[in-house]
């Protein structure tokens, strides 16, 4: 059954909605504010993000925009007890999928999740991982963690592969640097940030022959491999 992440700093809400969604036949995950539920989705694997919009730590609209550029392709429902329009606008602009406004009936909540997970399961087509990668005029094979180019190749490390396939599987699109480090490091520290410069440096050096592949910076945001 699909997997549900429940972001809801109301502990009587949160509990009464993790109750009835498992109930249901949806396994949910409930964190008790934006960072905890960024912390659970890094770590889990989910079928549906529920995040509540005003919350401490990190408000929904940011763990929204989070869960956008980590580059997976999750539906968003927000739950918030305010009602105005440019607060609807917002969250849609950030990724939601659909947004209900407090007091809801958990039934409708239900319905709406269905209607969005039949839509995700209808666009979803089954593949296996892809492992082969085109980079511009290199050719990335993270299996064998090889880079080639013409006749010429280079062996790559185990975490510039690791970097490596997250670009890949996101060419063109901005990854979060929060993202990236809990996925390959395991925590987003300083000295692993200091880390992961070092290896984005060398993944630039290696396709220096072919300038139209960029690994840009996106301050305060995170990075985005062009190519």
């Amino acid at each position: 059954m699909p997997t549900i992440l429940l972001v809801e700093d109301d502990p009587n809400l949160g509990v009464l909605l993790q109750e009835y969604l498992t109930d249901k036949g949806y396994p949910t995950t409930l964190a008790k504010d934006g960072q905890d539920g960024w912390e659970q989705f890094v770590a889990g694997q989910y079928d549906m993000c529920i995040f509540d919009v005003m919350m401490p730590r990190k408000d929904g609209f940011s763990l929204a925009r989070e869960v956008r550029m980590s580059g997976r392709d999750v539906p968003i429902i927000f739950l918030t007890a305010k009602s105005m329009k440019e607060d609807t606008i917002q969250g849609f602009r950030v990724g939601a999928d659909d947004y209900l406004t407090k007091p809801f009936d958990r039934e409708e909540l239900l319905l709406r999740m269905e209607a969005i997970l039949r839509r995700y399961s209808r666009q979803a087509a089954p593949e296996l991982p892809q492992s082969v990668f085109q980079v511009g005029s290199y050719t990335f094979d993270y299996a064998h963690q090889q880079l080639s180019r013409g006749g010429d190749s280079a062996r790559l490390t185990s975490k510039e592969s690791e970097l490596l396939k997250l670009f890949c599987q996101n060419l063109n699109q901005p990854i979060s640097r929060s993202f990236a480090l809990k996925v390959i490091w395991g925590d987003d520290s300083y000295f692993n940030a200091r880390s992961m410069d070092v290896y984005i440096t060398k993944l630039r050096k290696h396709f220096r022959e072919d300038p139209s592949i960029q690994i840009m910076n996106l301050h305060g945001e995170g990075f985005k491999l062009m190519g």
